[in-house]
């Protein structure tokens, strides 16, 4: 048995891309082929009508000399030619009592005889060449080629007239020289002054690749990224498509800008927002870690005592009491923060809601009354109309939103303050405003309130015990609503509106 062993194949060398010309190139070989086309059937064309206006002149000549020969029964080409006073170059070839002769008139005006031989090539010629209506073409051998005229037509050559075809062979050559030159030159002119046109028109469109190549070479993946290449406002006016390029690119890449920037303050937000909540997690977690380690220490001290009495476990059982009663507070605050956390995610999501028909008057009037009795030193007034606002939305989240805009009001302003809580139509929307006449909120923080874990002022934050996201999940349920929360704040007036698309009313 034999074993075979194959080399690997050789791998199978890349496939280059093949180069491709320049824009720039192409256009220019397109029109300049073009044109180069169009001159070439525009000179054919002209040197064919040229030929055949000259080709009709030559005949005129050609029949004028015809008419101008006096036939003698026994005088030769020669003397016919002689006698006739014919132009330079008229060709004579004569059938009479004297044989076949022929002749042509020479530049000094007088008659060379042909011939014999070249008689006969004529005749050949003659024979071959000329048409019914007796039109013809010969050639003389050292003298030239004749456009020839048979009176007699085809059958018969009494004699026959020709003039030669050097002067109009000549003319159609110099014209057609000129008309080359003419057309090389032009075209090179033409190359050149549409590549000058084409790279002025190109320029803009090399500017925005340009500023695209530098902006792609930019990392984009991550941190802190500005975009700040443009193509000019020259290169980018939309009056022309190339312009409209660069318009479009400098939109995009303020689009593209935008977006990171808004990356960048989402990243930063979710860092913050993943510290806050690790940091308000932490504290509960961390008092429920003490108080059960002081719980166990204590028990554990009042078991191991040599002589337990019953006052020693009556301290152990209250100090483990509350311990556990910190315990519970502590997990309570951070069930409720997870819930909180868990309510903005599915809300994130667009989940948790459940919509029907809701009374947003109802809402306000029974909110109000439930803060009136959580804060019976502030002073509570419920401004509604006589006809319910009616939206249609899940009236346990709407009810939320406004309880927790009455408890900011009541727990960050001071005792004696004035809260307002007023719902009314306005252009198709639901309209719920609570006012209060507090101390206001601190303008560097208005436009971050509504952030998650945001914190206003001391006064306004962490004295009352809250998560820092009772805002937020206001504004991202009035949001799932379709509608807008906003805050219009100084000292000594401060106003939350929400606005919620309202439900028509039924009819009649």
């Amino acid at each position: 048995m034999t074993s075979e062993t194959h080399a690997p194949a050789a791998a199978a060398p890349p496939i280059r891309a093949r180069s491709r010309w320049s824009l720039q190139t192409r256009l220019i070989v397109a029109v300049v082929s073009l044109v180069a086309l169009i001159l070439v059937a525009i000179g054919f064309a002209t040197g064919t009508i040229l030929r055949s206006i000259m080709l009709e002149n030559l005949d005129a000549q050609v029949t004028s000399a015809a008419e101008r020969v006096h036939l003698s029964p026994t005088g030769t080409a020669s003397d016919v030619l002689n006698e006739g006073r014919q132009e330079v170059g008229t060709l004579l070839i004569l059938n009479n009592f004297s044989g076949m002769t022929g002749a042509y008139v020479g530049n000094d005006d007088t008659a060379i005889a042909l011939t014999d031989d070249e008689v006969r090539d004529v005749l050949t010629s003659i024979g071959n060449t000329v048409d019914r209506e007796g039109w013809g073409d010969a050639t003389v051998e050292g003298v030239g080629d004749y456009r020839i005229r048979v009176p007699g037509g085809p059958s018969s050559v009494p004699y026959a007239v020709g003039m030669p075809t050097s002067e109009l062979v000549s003319t159609i050559g110099q014209i057609l020289t000129t008309v080359t030159l003419l057309t090389l030159g032009g075209l090179l002119v033409l190359a050149a002054v549409i590549a000058v046109v084409i790279q002025q028109a190109l320029k803009p469109l090399r500017v925005v690749a340009d500023t695209a190549a530098r902006v792609a070479s930019q990392p984009l993946a991550s941190g802190d990224v500005k975009i700040t290449e443009r193509v000019p406002a020259a290169e980018a006016d939309d009056s022309d498509e190339i312009g409209r390029v660069g318009a479009a690119l400098n939109t995009l890449l303020d689009h593209v800008d935008s977006s990171l920037a808004a990356r960048q303050r989402n990243e930063e937000r979710m860092r913050a927002f993943v510290a806050d909540a690790s940091h308000e997690l932490r504290t509960p977690l961390a008092a429920i870690r003490g108080y059960s380690e002081l719980s166990l220490r204590s028990l554990g001290q009042a078991t191991q005592q040599p002589r337990t009495t019953k006052a020693h476990l009556e301290a152990a059982a209250q100090q483990s009491e509350q311990g556990l009663e910190r315990i519970q507070a502590a997990s309570l605050r951070m069930t409720t923060l997870v819930e909180d956390l868990l309510l903005l995610a599915r809300l994130d999501e667009g989940k948790e809601l459940v919509y029907g028909a809701v009374d947003l008057t109802r809402i306000a009037i029974e909110a109000a009354s439930d803060a009136q009795v959580a804060g019976a030193d502030h002073e509570w007034v419920v401004e509604v109309g006589e006809e319910p606002v009616v939206v249609a939305g899940d009236g346990a989240r709407l009810h939320q939103v406004v309880a927790n805009l009455l408890t900011n009001a009541r727990v960050h302003t001071p005792a004696g303050t004035r809260v307002t809580a007023s719902v009314a139509l306005d252009e198709g929307e639901a309209v719920l405003r609570i006012h209060d006449d507090g101390p206001g909120i601190d303008p560097a923080v208005a436009d971050e309130l509504f952030e998650r874990f945001a914190r206003a002022d001391s006064s306004r934050a962490r004295q009352t015990g809250g998560t820092g996201l009772g805002l937020s999940i206001a504004k991202a349920i009035v949001s799932a609503h379709g509608g807008t929360i906003a805050v219009d704040s100084e000292p000594g007036s401060t106003t939350f509106e929400v606005r919620l698309p309202a439900r028509p009313a039924d009819p009649a």
